[in-house]
């Protein structure tokens, strides 16, 4: 028999605690919802995106999906982009998730989805660099936006082990990037370099991050790659579609990424056709696609609502089962017909 389910809501010092005492966990989970997205036990239609004529930087997206296989939940994450914020010191993004039970389409509950959003970005980052790398964990790291995402993709890389002989940095703002050094140094005894060329970073880097908020491709010299590092094109704008055209390209969902003028989408309006694409991250994971070494190799992840939806349904799990979830009585009180 069908019931109602208990509703909850789940703060986000909570997600953080979760999120930090899990991070096995949640790195497994990633991997997992890649698998069963794969193997087309999910649902995960295009995101919608609400903008502001009068404020074009500014964006929120809802991301719906359903996530099968012994999962079993559906949600949509309502993740707003305001770049501005920065100048007060807000962060750029915040999120809420909303998780619904998958048989009678309830709500169960609401979290606070700006560090969950965070954690399966860089999660899936860092599960690219150490699968597509030809030599993982070692090497100079390069960081092109010294942001959130940064700054989270590298607790990632660092929680899986990655060993850097430095990081260098470079961001529009020298007064980001210089806080983000001091973190580094600071927090986790990293040798940090800022640079003032991105030319110069790039080329010296075997691990090359995007982290910016640009809208449009501005890294157009092929010659800056010809020592074919992996590259996790997180923000998908940066690079011109001549250097997606000579790389190896791996992407995280191919029909997903094809659209809102990311890098790979405009090599497809180039070209006409998706024949530079070479595969998926799972099909990296399975060994169909192997790692080019005399190429650039490069991580597109257009960010799939499955992901968030696995990494929020075990946050959730965790915080009901050690009494930190707050519920809320009485929620779903009309849900009867009679």
């Amino acid at each position: 028999m069908r019931t109602v389910p208990k509703f909850h809501v789940v703060g986000g010092d909570v997600v953080k605690e979760m999120v930090e005492s899990s991070r096995a966990e949640i790195f497994a989970t990633v991997e997992k919802a890649y698998r069963l997205h794969a193997a087309g036990k999910s649902v995960n239609p295009d995101s919608y995106f609400l903008r502001y004529p009068d404020n074009p930087s500014a964006r929120i997206i809802a991301l719906p999906a359903h996530l099968g296989g012994d999962v079993q939940r559906s949600g949509i994450k309502w993740i707003a982009s305001f770049p501005e914020n920065i100048k007060d010191n807000l962060a750029r993004a915040s999120a809420v998730q909303i998780l619904n039970d998958a048989t009678t389409g309830y709500p169960l509950a609401c979290l606070d989805a700006a560090l969950t959003s965070a954690t399966r970005t860089a999660a899936s980052a860092a599960l690219a660099a150490e699968n597509l790398a030809p030599a993982p964990f070692e090497g100079t790291l390069c960081v092109v936006g010294t942001g959130v995402i940064a700054r989270t993709t590298i607790e990632w890389l660092l929680f899986r082990e990655w060993k850097f002989d430095r990081i260098v940095l470079f961001d529009l703002s020298r007064a980001e990037a210089d806080r983000f050094a001091n973190w580094l140094r600071t927090e986790h005894g990293q040798a940090v370099e800022i640079a003032d060329s991105l030319e110069g970073a790039i080329r010296a880097s075997s691990l090359v991050l995007f982290t910016t908020t640009s809208a449009t491709p501005y890294v157009e010299d092929a010659s800056w790659f010809d020592h074919a590092p992996t590259v996790l094109h997180v923000s998908l704008r940066d690079i011109s579609a001549d250097i997606i055209l000579g790389a190896q390209n791996i992407l995280d969902d191919v029909e997903h990424c094809m659209k809102a003028n990311t890098s790979v989408h405009l090599a497809e309006q180039k070209t006409g056709n998706r024949d530079f694409v070479d595969g998926t991250l799972v099909d990296v994971l399975e060994g169909k696609v192997r790692p080019d070494k005399a190429r650039p190799r490069i991580f597109s992840p257009f960010g799939l609502g499955v992901l968030d939806v696995a990494v929020c349904n075990m946050v959730l799990e965790q915080a009901v089962a050690k009494g930190k979830a707050l519920e809320v009585p009485n929620f779903l009180a009309g849900s009867t017909r009679w």
